[in-house]
């Protein structure tokens, strides 16, 4: 199999992103977006995916976080799409249930080539740190438009919006992890009866 990574410069007149990601990593990270709690959410992301991401994203933040985290998801969705390539191979279908305290998050994902998010992910409060926290699910909107992939993130309780965001990224990057790595019974075959994704 071919070398399942992708490197990305994106330039707007909002933001400008360098991203490299290695599907077939260590969780090896390093990250720097100016948005402290979000930079902890992609390196937790980073290191329960086994992806290596190495990501720099200057952003206009004298306006708010939304257009770095936005784009953020669509350079790394973009990104993914590209290192998955024709998905040969792939587990294709990832479930990952996650709990920290009182908090428990589920993330279930197709690598489809439909993209399709589900979010019911509710916060009690406005921010976490100098997040937004409406701007969570921007991020992975951006991120599954761009993967073409179908994302369904569930909350089953939660009341500590630190523990609501982090136990989502880990499920996130859990089930990711499952569904891209690779079948060793059909390496050489597209998982779908339609035989392309």
């Amino acid at each position: 199999m071919n070398e399942r990574t992708a490197s990305l410069h994106r330039q707007t007149s909002e933001t400008d992103i360098q991203l490299t990601l290695n599907l077939d990593g260590t969780g090896q990270s390093q990250i720097n977006t100016g948005i402290g709690f979000f930079d902890h959410m992609l390196n937790a992301f980073s290191k329960h995916s086994l992806f290596d991401i190495d990501l720099h994203v200057k952003g206009d933040l004298h306006v708010d976080g939304h257009h770095s985290v936005e784009d953020t998801g669509i350079v790394l969705g973009q990104a993914f799409h590209k290192a998955i390539a024709n998905k040969q191979g792939i587990t294709r279908f990832g479930q990952a249930t996650i709990p920290l305290d009182e908090t428990l998050c589920e993330v279930v994902v197709d690598i489809s080539g439909r993209a399709y998010l589900h979010w019911n992910i509710a916060f009690p409060v406005a921010r976490v740190g100098s997040m937004d926290t409406q701007l969570f699910e921007e991020f992975f909107r951006g991120f599954v438009m761009s993967a073409q992939l179908n994302l369904h993130a569930i909350m089953h309780s939660g009341r500590n919006a630190h523990h609501i965001a982090e136990a989502t990224f880990k499920a996130a990057a859990r089930a990711l992890r499952i569904a891209s790595a690779l079948d060793t019974r059909r390496l050489h075959h597209i998982p779908s009866t339609k035989g392309v994704l």
